[in-house]
Order: C-alpha cells, then structure tokens, then sequence
C-alpha cells in the first residue's frame, strides 16, 4: 500500500520576506529578524522579469565572509536569480528529487504568478514524513 500523497502546500512556511532587490543587506537582515524569517524574496521590477531569492548563507557568504559593509551591499548583488520555484500541489516526494537534481535547498513556492510560502528540506523531511 502506497503512502498518502503530501503536497508541498501541506509542509511550506509562510515566513519569508518580500522586498526590491535596491534595499541593502542591513534593510534585509533587518527585516528577516522581525518576522522571524530566513529567506528574503526580491520583488519582480516588472511583469516579465522573475523572482530572486537571497538565503541567509548567501549572505554569510558574501557579505560577512567578505568582509563587506551589510548597509553597501544591495540586495539585487548577492541575490540568486531567476529561481527554480515549485507549485503548492507537487508531491514532496517530486520536490526533494527537484531540490537533489538542482542541487538547492529551498524553493519559492509559486502559484498564480505570485509567491505563496517558501519549502525547504527542513520541511520536507520534519513536517512530510509524520
């Protein structure tokens, strides 16, 4: 018998922030801090540009292990763009082999053009295998 089907939507957080790619590390860091979050999504600047993500060891190394000033630092310069995002209802299973083939831990979740929560394998594995 096949175990139940767990969809990202079922395991994803909904602590993240949004922000434009020309805030500085120090706003982003900042903010992270507030909501108690680890990713920062950047913001399209418009209808066809995409998503960026900055993580919070994208920060360590490139800013911190660098030695560069957090509040020189835009966002738009350490962030990873475009972003492999999933949808809220692929299977956990698919996305840990996604986050395996790509070689990532973490993903925007995406649904309608619009970010929705953010998946790690931290959920995956905590909150998928109960």
């Amino acid at each position: 018998m096949s175990a139940p089907k767990v969809t990202v939507q079922q395991v994803m957080t909904h602590r993240f922030v949004a922000l434009d790619g020309i805030a500085t590390v120090a706003e982003g860091v900042r903010q992270l801090r507030e909501a108690g979050a680890d990713a920062l999504i950047i913001n399209k600047r418009d209808s066809h540009d995409e998503y960026g993500l900055v993580l919070l060891s994208d920060i360590g190394k490139q800013v911190v292990a660098r030695d560069r000033a957090a509040d020189r630092v835009n966002l738009y310069e350490v962030m990873t763009k475009p972003v492999v995002s999933v949808s809220p209802q692929m299977d956990i299973r698919y996305c840990a082999r996604l986050f395996e083939r790509f070689s990532i831990n973490q993903a925007p979740v995406e649904e309608a053009g619009a970010i929705v929560g953010l998946v790690s394998y931290r959920d995956l594995v905590l909150k998928g295998l109960e």
